[in-house]
């Protein structure tokens, strides 16, 4: 059996991996000139840390679990206290960061080198499995679109469904060298800033700020001069052709199916997320472990695009309304009355009950693959 995958991101390498891991022959059809250095860092929560393990892709030392930290205001006073080791007792996974890089480089190296094409861009995907490209064409048995937020192969087969909505903020990111950073997440009025350390001393960073669509760059090291440390010296250390800066876009409306004919959606292009919860790509992840799943233990392609659509449709455009939400409630908040009953109620929360939040989602955990069969001894 033979899979074509559109995109060669976190979400379609990860459904290269497992869909090779359970015997099928893959194509990864990516348009850029190479798989590399893509976007800052990334957040992997427990959920996303046990589909990479069913998906065999040992992240080993390029992992940075997350130990301590917490909510801040702008001035550094701790609004409430995040206990990593309480966190991991109870999820038995860590909260984990790494270099989107390193995840990339991760998951491509658990993928055939020949599987992979670069410098390709898919020109059409047709239901019967026939895909153009520049250069020729390819059939297969299965096609998994995960050609992002705005997705061309999403547009082609539901040309009548609404495009991604704005999200009502604005995003800067980047990754800075500051050794001894701590988790954590600072809130001001209508503004988000986030610190995660990574391995090395590195740290990523962003910001979230609710703006107009397409408005001005702001300079970050004047607006954001007077909050706490590390975040000036994080910015100041940020050259600025590395920061990157993209409105927030969601699917706002959801689709009915994420499958047609031999077409699965997956990642971004079926439902593309705000980032609040930090958990675009750990649901892209899941859905290449459960199209993996359904391909190895379905009796026909059809029928296991039916079953990956009933069990990740659900769960996923959930995740996007709680996403939306949660943006709503914490780093969109812009009334005064309002953030300050945010900080109240958060004050009053033990480091448990932070350790607590969230279980519905990152408590899931994934199918179990078809574990590989070691060679024969001669």
């Amino acid at each position: 059996m033979h899979a074509i995958v559109i995109g060669g991101g976190i979400g379609g390498l990860a459904a290269a991996v497992g869909l090779h891991r359970v015997g099928w022959t893959v194509t990864v059809l990516e348009k850029a000139p190479e798989f590399g250095d893509v976007g800052a860092g990334i957040s992997l929560w427990p959920n996303a840390l046990r589909c990479l393990d069913e998906l065999g892709v040992d992240l080993g030392d390029r992992l940075a679990p997350q130990q301590e930290g917490g909510f801040r205001d702008p001035r550094g006073r701790r609004i409430a206290r995040y206990d990593g080791a309480e966190f991991e007792r109870r999820h038995g996974r860590p909260l984990g960061a790494i270099h989107r890089r390193d995840l990339i480089a991760a998951l491509r190296n658990a993928v055939p080198a020949e599987s992979l094409k670069t410098g390709t861009e898919v020109i059409e995907a047709g239901e019967d499995g026939l895909v153009r490209f520049t250069g020729g064409e390819l059939r297969a048995d299965l096609v998994v679109a995960a050609d992002g937020i705005h997705s061309r192969v999403r547009h082609a087969l539901f040309p009548d469904h609404p495009e991604p909505v704005y999200a009502g903020s604005t995003a800067f990111r980047g990754v800075a060298h500051h050794p001894g950073a701590r988790l954590s997440t600072s809130f001001g009025r209508g503004i988000e800033i986030g610190v995660l350390p990574l391995t090395g001393g590195d740290v990523y960073w962003w910001i979230s700020s609710v703006a107009e669509p397409g408005a001005r760059p702001v300079d970050l090291e004047k607006t954001f001069g007077d909050w706490h440390e590390p975040i000036p010296a994080l910015l100041a250390a940020t050259p600025p052709e590395a920061v990157l800066h993209h409105d927030l876009y969601y699917l706002g409306t959801p689709l009915g199916t994420f499958t047609r004919g031999r077409i699965a959606l997956l990642g971004d292009a079926a439902h593309a997320m705000p980032p609040f919860l930090g958990q675009g790509g750990c649901q892209a992840i899941e859905d290449a472990v459960v199209l993996a799943h359904t391909m190895s233990t379905e009796d026909n392609v059809k029928a296991a695009l039916e079953s990956y659509d009933r069990q990740r449709r659900p769960r996923s455009q959930k995740v996007v309304r709680e996403s939306v939400r949660m943006g709503r409630l914490g780093p969109q908040l812009t009334n005064p009355v309002a953030t300050g009953l945010r900080t109240a109620l958060l004050k009053v929360l033990p480091a448990k009950a932070t350790a607590r939040a969230g279980a519905g989602i990152t408590g899931w955990r994934p199918p179990r693959l078809p574990r590989p069969v070691p060679p024969r001894t001669p």
